[in-house]
């Protein structure tokens, strides 16, 4: 890196924030397939409900994710000295925490999941 980085307190909050925010993310995507399981709204096998899910909430995530690197590049910029290495912990941090919520958690939900238990699932309600 271009700049002097420690491992310290600072930068373990940073990361503890990323992880805070990378699990938030993942629940409202997670919360949205279960709302679309229990509603009339789904249509289709699990995979594509989940891709529903997905898609209603891409935008609210995307959205959510540039503000904040808007911000927090402002601060990485113009900020001082103490604080770059908290900042660009989270920079990074934001883009891995809204790929992996987005890309990598959703795909193992489809994944381990069995086709016999999401037969039953919506089965018992009453979608399929």
């Amino acid at each position: 890196a271009p700049f002097g980085m420690e491992i310290d307190q600072h930068f373990i909050a940073a990361i503890l924030t990323v992880i805070g925010y990378s699990m938030n993310d993942t629940v409202i995507v997670f919360d949205r397939v279960r709302e679309f399981l229990g509603g009339k709204k789904a249509k289709g096998n699990f995979n594509s409900i989940v891709n529903q899910s997905i898609n209603s909430t891409m935008s609210r995530t995307i959205n959510t994710s540039l503000t904040m690197i808007m911000v927090l590049l402002i601060m990485f910029v113009f900020g001082g000295e103490s604080i770059r290495g908290f900042i660009f912990a989270m920079l990074i941090g934001i883009v891995v925490g809204t790929y992996s919520s987005l890309f990598i958690a959703t795909p193992v939900l489809c994944d381990t999941m069995s086709e016999e238990e999401l037969d039953k699932e919506l089965a018992k309600r009453g979608i399929k």
